[in-house]
């Protein structure tokens, strides 16, 4: 818990002793919570090799071309061998509100990467219920599940770059970002050069935190596993920014009413399903899946949901095709 966790509770147990002593004798005084300093969120790790992960420089291809669609399932196919599993296996976050977190009240995965697995589980099944096994990864695993086939596809704000492209294959762009910086309220950085010499926290082998790593003002890159590690660093004060995707900010922003989204956007990322280098049946079936929900207004409906009342409204990104 936070420090600011740690106040609030005392706070409550104060009063809670107060209201106790005027209904009664006064008895012993009851203490409050101690307040102490919150460990760090672990693993974390400043600088070091990892710092320049992600493969966003690299230029090599046209990473936002794919596979043409094709929606079709053949008997010996990528897509049949799924249907006769019984269950697609989806690589998500539990962890970034808004696009892949897990409801508090229902234990359910929920957020408009979730919506995304979903429509391919119904395209596949006739419906998505009891068909999709969802395995929550850490950003720094999206290549390696795929690799090992551990899984059919990663739905996990997940930026197409040319290096990624050389490990696994991606789907068509179903969702565009940009990179943004998340401060408390209080403080006056509005972009990356205002944070020279100071810690600012990404995942490890994201694209954000390459490009913190490499930015000429020369902030400190932190890096850690899971976003929501980088939002306790942020409210414990051991980082003086967290720099990623705004859409991920939002969703930190919405838990925490003391932070604030800043600035203008300094990249553009452009999020697709990851799918095993060798299954290019699959590729072109998600794609047609993308399709479908482009124009039946299914995008555009989980986008109301989860991301419009945050970043206002958007439309989908049109597919590019080799």
């Amino acid at each position: 818990m936070s420090r600011r966790g740690n106040t609030v509770r005392a706070g409550v147990l104060a009063v809670v002793a107060l209201l106790a002593a005027s209904c009664g004798s006064p008895g012993k005084p009851v203490d409050p919570a101690p307040v102490s300093n919150a460990a760090w969120p672990q693993p974390a790790h400043v600088g070091g090799p990892d710092s320049t992960a992600g493969g966003g420089a690299d230029t090599s291809c046209d990473p936002l071309a794919s596979l043409p669609p094709n929606g079709t399932i053949g008997s010996d196919t990528t897509m049949a061998k799924i249907k006769e599993r019984g269950k697609l296996i989806a690589g998500v976050d539990q962890t970034t509100y808004l696009f892949g977190f897990r409801n508090p009240t229902s234990g359910n995965l929920e957020g408009f990467d979730i919506d995304m697995v979903n429509a391919i589980a119904r395209a596949l099944f006739g419906t998505s219920e009891g068909h999709v096994q969802f395995r929550a990864i850490p950003s720094l695993q999206r290549e390696d599940v795929l690799k090992a086939h551990q899984v059919d596809v990663v739905v996990r704000t997940y930026s197409i770059t040319c290096s990624r492209k050389k490990d696994v294959d991606f789907s068509s762009v179903y969702y565009q970002s940009g990179q943004r910086i998340l401060v408390a309220k209080e403080s006056k950085a509005e972009k990356l050069s205002d944070l020279s010499g100071k810690r600012v926290c990404a995942t490890k082998k994201s694209t954000s935190l390459a490009k913190i790593a490499t930015d000429p003002a020369k902030p400190v890159p932190v890096s850690v596993d899971n976003w929501s590690d980088c939002l306790v660093m942020l409210q414990q004060g051991q980082v003086a920014a967290v720099s990623t995707d705004d859409t991920i900010l939002a969703g930190m922003a919405a838990q925490d009413p003391t932070l604030k989204v800043v600035g203008e956007q300094f990249t553009q990322e452009n999020y697709g399903i990851g799918i095993p280098k060798d299954n290019q049946d699959m590729v072109r079936y998600v794609n047609a899946v993308l399709d479908e929900i482009r124009g039946t207004g299914v995008w555009q409906d989980s986008y109301r949901k989860w991301v419009e009342p945050s970043l206002g409204p958007a439309t989908p990104p049109s597919p590019q095709y080799r």
